[in-house]
């Protein structure tokens, strides 16, 4: 069996496979946007197609917070390293605001 790092989704196989396929379709989505510029399609057109890469993207990074929280530090509290694990998701919401 393979060992689970610290910190990744091993826990969660099928939030796992969700994200793996949510990524899959942001990339669906931002090969089109490439496409639509190299064609000179219509900017809305294509400004859509960039909300639906950033609002997968955004979905994708909720649900690794989200699981992050639930499991290494809730962990980390339980092996007495809460600070240390607490901290250093507050810094990591400074990046997801914008999500």
């Amino acid at each position: 069996m393979a060992m689970v790092n610290k910190g990744s989704l091993g826990k969660e196989p099928e939030l796992k496979k969700g994200i793996v396929q949510r990524l899959r379709t942001a990339i669906g989505h931002l090969s089109a946007v490439e496409r639509m510029v190299e064609e000179e399609q219509y900017c809305i057109d294509i400004l859509k197609q960039i909300s639906a890469v950033q609002s997968s993207l955004s979905k994708v990074a909720h649900a690794i917070a989200d699981s992050h929280m639930r499991h290494c530090v809730r962990e980390a509290i339980d092996e007495g390293k809460g600070e240390e694990e607490v901290e250093e998701m507050l810094e990591v919401l400074k990046y997801l605001k914008h999500f």
